[in-house]
């Protein structure tokens, strides 16, 4: 029988994230850090709306880019928190969760052999989404001492003459790294140089701790190469109601519909009807949500310090990323032994790319009682492994 898979599909690894978690879930009183999955439910009035559009009997098919309604929501929200106008019905296409609208968006614009740069360590769809989509992944590997931010001198040496797209993923995940206007505005100089596209994910531009999130888009001259990427799973908790969405010129979100009507059809509809009541009545409970985390985030980070163990400090996301390369292990093996001896999972930064060498991504998306916990089996195990270093 002739080999019945895809070449391209079988080269690609299995997400990194997955295999301490498959451990876990089988072992007895461990504690999971490594979901970045939000521990709130969803506020009730969004999940009232959900319900109201089922009693309702709400179960048709939208349109394929999505509720009307919905698109003119997101578009009131783009103005409100970036300045910026898409036209709702031709510049806004509501996708199954943000990872659709990333792979949709490559698919629409790259053809065969075009470079997609991606900056790492960061979300683990971006490099098997280009190379589905016939591009090359150029990975530009980020550094810790620039708090794993992009530089407009990383990204002037990554190009070529098939560069195409940048993907620009911040706030980060697995880093908590972001970027401030001066950034942007470095970044978009080479941009424009080189005549290039965005890929801006800023799912998590909510869930930025020391000033208010400033998107690409507001640069003058990006509005019109990015495609926005955003959703509703980390701001609002809505991680299994699956809801995106992808912002940007008329002709990209034009051919992007055009995939998702034959992949997809439309984005669920129950999830739409409480989308539109999350943007209309949801900023209360973003920031509930956000103070929460920023109470867990400055927790991790002074009982790093009290261990002594190295972490840049991150104002965006629910990640902290702190190196553990004094213990003279592989991210892998570091994480594999804390998961056998102490009972915690978390994701070796490898899982990201290979420059997370020598880091962990901890999510704090848990509640403060578990982190308490977390952290002093992480202390006892630290303490441990600087004694068996002294032994030897």
């Amino acid at each position: 029988m002739r080999n019945p898979i895809a070449d391209k599909v079988a080269g690609i690894k299995p997400s990194g994230i997955r295999k301490f978690f498959d451990i876990v879930s089988e072992m007895k009183d461990a504690i999971s850090l490594g979901v970045g999955e939000p521990d709130f439910d969803t506020p009730w009035h969004i999940r009232d709306e959900g319900i109201y559009s089922l009693e309702k009997g709400r179960t048709f098919y939208t349109s394929n880019a999505g509720l009307k309604e919905l698109r003119q929501e997101i578009s009131n929200y783009i103005k409100r928190k970036q300045g910026v106008f898409y036209e709702p019905l031709k510049e806004v296409l509501i996708t199954v969760g943000g990872s659709e609208a990333i792979d949709m968006g490559l698919r629409a614009m790259v053809n065969p052999g075009d470079e997609v740069l991606i900056p790492q360590p960061s979300y683990v769809s971006y490099e098997p989404c280009a190379i589905l989509a016939g591009a090359k992944p150029v990975i530009i590997n980020l550094k810790a001492e620039n708090e794993f931010r992009l530089t407009a001198e990383e990204l002037e040496e990554a190009i070529t003459e098939k560069t195409k797209i940048l993907i620009l993923p911040f706030p980060n995940n697995p880093t908590g790294a972001i970027m401030e206007r001066k950034d942007l505005e470095a970044i978009a100089e080479v941009i424009l140089k080189h005549d290039l596209f965005v890929l801006s994910d800023e799912i998590y531009s909510e869930l930025t701790y020391k000033e208010k999130h400033v998107s690409i888009v507001e640069i003058p001259g990006m509005r019109e190469r990015t495609i926005l990427i955003n959703g509703f799973s980390k701001a609002y908790a809505m991680t299994g109601w699956r809801l995106g969405y992808a912002c940007g010129p008329e002709l990209i979100i034009q051919q992007m519909t055009k995939l998702h009507q034959f992949a997809i059809m439309c984005a669920p509809t129950t999830s739409q009807y409480a989308a539109v009541e999350a943007l209309k009545n949801g900023d209360d409970d973003v920031l509930e949500m956000r103070t929460a985390y920023n109470q867990r985030r400055r927790f991790l980070m002074n009982a790093f310090r009290e261990m002594g163990l190295e972490c840049f400090e991150p104002y965006g996301a629910f990640y902290v990323f702190p190196c553990i390369r004094e213990f003279g292990m592989t991210s892998d093996e570091f994480a594999t032994r804390f998961l056998e001896e102490e009972k915690v999972a978390v994701v070796p930064g490898t899982a990201f790319g290979d420059c997370g060498e020598g880091f962990l991504r901890i999510s704090y998306a848990y509640s403060l009682e578990n982190l308490k916990v977390a952290i002093g089996r992480l202390e006892h195990f630290i303490k441990k492994l600087r004694e068996e270093q002294k032994g030897n």
